[in-house]
């Protein structure tokens, strides 16, 4: 196959920054692993009296106005979907879940079968909730009749930042992502292609 034969969608929410910082970095290692990657983030729901009111989010928000609104074209598109969200009370984030959830037409159809999907997140406090709130994402990707790719301990690094789930990071627009989330966001993106690059090839034989 070519060297870009797979896509890739790097769907996030983030409202300070962090996880918009975690979806570059994967976006990132998913196109030096030999994917055409699409970088979007999911609408903001939240009110602008909110933003406004904690100066870290809003200049995210305008940091951010440049990368598009992810579509249900961008994860048509894509052979490997990788969603992003902070915590939300051990949860999803509203704003992602929202986008999640207008795309029942598309698994009533079986257009979201048979895709690669992963997923990442932050929190502000250590066991703030992060292997929860990939477990409650990875949840929707069993409803999808996806297949999950998780980064598990396959590279020494896991052993490291320590979530086989997904990448993630502690901290605020005050911690910016450190060393061991960006190791562990390009093992995660690598494992991702490989795996997409495989299952893609495996199913056109097959067909």
């Amino acid at each position: 196959m070519s060297v870009h034969d797979v896509n890739v969608a790097v769907i996030y929410y983030s409202s300070t920054g962090t996880v918009a910082e975690l979806a570059r970095l994967i976006a990132d290692a998913a196109e030096h692993a030999g994917a055409d990657v699409r970088l979007r983030r999911v609408a903001e729901l939240a009110p602008r009296s909110a933003i406004d009111s904690n100066p870290a989010w809003a200049a995210n928000v305008a940091a951010t106005a440049d990368i598009l609104e992810a579509t249900h074209d961008d994860v048509l598109w894509a052979d490997a979907v990788l969603f992003g969200t902070p915590t939300r009370f051990g949860n999803v984030t509203s704003q992602l879940k929202q986008f999640v959830d207008t795309l029942g037409g598309l698994w009533q159809q079986g257009r979201l079968a048979d895709k690669v999907y992963s997923g990442f997140t932050a929190s502000a406090t250590k066991h703030g909730g992060q292997e929860s709130t990939l477990l409650a994402l990875y949840n929707t990707i069993h409803h999808f009749g996806g297949i999950l790719i998780a980064p598990g301990y396959t590279d020494p690094a896991k052993f490291t930042d320590g979530n086989p789930y997904g990448t993630s990071h502690v901290g605020g627009p005050d911690t910016p992502v450190d060393a061991d989330a960006a190791t562990a966001a390009r093992v995660q993106a690598a494992r991702t292609v490989r795996f997409a690059k495989a299952i893609k090839a495996g199913l056109a034989a097959t067909s």
